[in-house]
């Protein structure tokens, strides 16, 4: 999977099983369309976590970093609609990342994904990204898997709270996130074990206990398949 543009928002929550279908339909009927038409937006993935019933994954690529700053996407953001109203409290646990794409390697659209949430230990920001950038052009190469990319949050100096997360509650935000796609969910699972484990990133300049999750694909759309319908 190839990241289409320059920057993208990277969430991860979690809804309860009461509310999951309601939230597959929002999300896929609603809210993805309604993002897809907001202009910069290249493409929306959703993601549900293979180990914990509850959580999901959603990336959204955007063609540029200000579109996170941009009047069509504030203007969403802050009028919610009434569905959207209604399902925003059922985002538990909201981690909420405006990040900026730092290397990317790979194509397509995969099944499955790893994705890694991880600090530089300090003093140790450019040896871990020139060290994370050399493995991740070698794992996007490799059978099994179909892109590699890292991503680091820059939240924009002038966000502030808009009417949807007035309406979750407070957000947390990751730090530098890694992804790693591919269509052999085994060979994904191995090479979080080695070579992205904890121990493994921690030797290149990572802090100690980074979040990794694991994931199958759901749904995604682009703005075409917005157009088309």
């Amino acid at each position: 999977m190839s990241l289409l543009g320059k920057a993208a928002v990277a969430m991860w929550w979690s809804v309860r099983p009461e509310q999951r279908f309601e939230f597959g339909d929002w999300h896929s009927h609603e809210h993805f369309p309604e993002r897809m038409g907001i202009p910069g937006f290249r493409r929306g993935s959703r993601w549900t976590n293979t180990t914990d019933a509850e959580g999901f994954f959603v990336l959204y690529e955007l063609a540029e970093y200000e579109v996170l700053t941009s009047k069509g996407y504030l203007d969403r953001l802050n009028a919610p609609t009434p569905w959207s109203t209604k399902m925003m409290p059922h985002h538990l646990g909201m981690i909420r990342s405006q990040c900026r794409l730092i290397e990317s390697f790979g194509g397509g659209v995969a099944t499955s994904l790893a994705t890694i949430r991880l600090s530089p230990q300090a003093g140790c920001e450019a040896d871990l990204q020139a060290h994370l950038a050399n493995t991740l052009g070698t794992l996007a190469q490799k059978p099994g898997l179909t892109g590699a990319h890292l991503l680091r949050t820059d939240t924009p100096r002038t966000s502030a709270p808009t009417t949807e997360q007035q309406i979750r509650g407070k957000d947390g935000a990751a730090d530098w996130i890694v992804l790693l796609s591919g269509y052999d969910a085994d060979v994904v699972e191995a090479a979080i074990a080695s070579p992205l484990s904890p121990g493994s990133l921690g030797a290149l300049g990572a802090q100690n206990n980074p979040t990794i999750g694991s994931y199958r694909l759901a749904f995604t759309m682009t703005p075409q398949d917005v157009a088309a319908g």
